[in-house]
């Protein structure tokens, strides 16, 4: 193994394991070597029970999962910073919980405090018209979709904030495993909405991140 040790320094981001395709041997491994650095990690897309024999195999290390998100966390998480913001995570549904939990788990690895905004998919449009002003507090909103994807398009139509779309594979037929929604936010007219990959939700968050950083360095100069 490789670690990208220095990813911290260089980027401000902490090391994050994917977990689905990796051995629970391997996951334990990774997080030895970065609790010896003294190293906060996170594993993301990883199973309740892959994430017990994690812990069977690593006794010492303080690991603490959170079935939401499916992720795995190494390390006490840092506060919040006061000074960064919090991000507003929105879903469509309900369905779309597991991608807005991760985005919001990998913020809290970074001290970024957020707020889930559940149900304010546009089959029920005045869910989300009810919420535009909870939602103008925050810097940076993430917006998790399946179906055909609309809410991000509707939210970056509706409010200046940075707006960063997930598609989440849910829905019927064409929707495809999310490929319907991620085509449809890409295609967005809203101008400057961004976009990750599907389910992504990790991606988002380190996204928010550096949004966030980027206007807290600047404030600071």
């Amino acid at each position: 193994m490789r670690l990208d040790r220095q990813r911290r320094d260089r980027l401000g981001l902490i090391e994050a394991i994917w977990g689905e395709h990796k051995s629970a041997e391997q996951i334990a491994a990774i997080l030895l070597e970065l609790a010896a650095d003294g190293d906060l990690a996170l594993v993301t897309r990883i199973c309740r029970d892959k994430a017990a024999a994690v812990a069977a195999l690593v006794p010492a290390l303080s690991l603490d999962y959170h079935p939401q998100a499916r992720g795995l966390s190494c390390g006490p998480l840092p506060a919040a910073e006061t000074d960064l913001g919090r991000v507003a995570i929105l879903t469509g549904g309900t369905s779309d919980l597991e991608v807005a939990a991760e985005a919001a788990l990998a913020l809290a690895c970074h001290g970024v405090a957020s707020e889930l905004v559940l149900d304010v998919g546009v089959a029920g449009l005045h869910r989300l018209l009810d919420a535009l002003d909870e939602l103008r507090q925050a810097p940076v909103l993430i917006a998790c979709a399946g179906m055909e994807g609309a809410l991000p398009t509707v939210v970056a139509g509706l409010l200046p904030q940075p707006v960063i779309g997930v598609p989440v594979a849910v829905g019927y037929g064409v929707s495809a495993g999310g490929q319907a929604a991620l085509t449809s936010m890409l295609a967005s007219c809203a101008p400057g909405l961004t976009v990750v990959n599907i389910g992504n939700g990790y991606g988002a968050a380190m996204a928010a991140l550096r949004i966030l950083r980027g206007a807290a360095d600047r404030d600071r100069r």
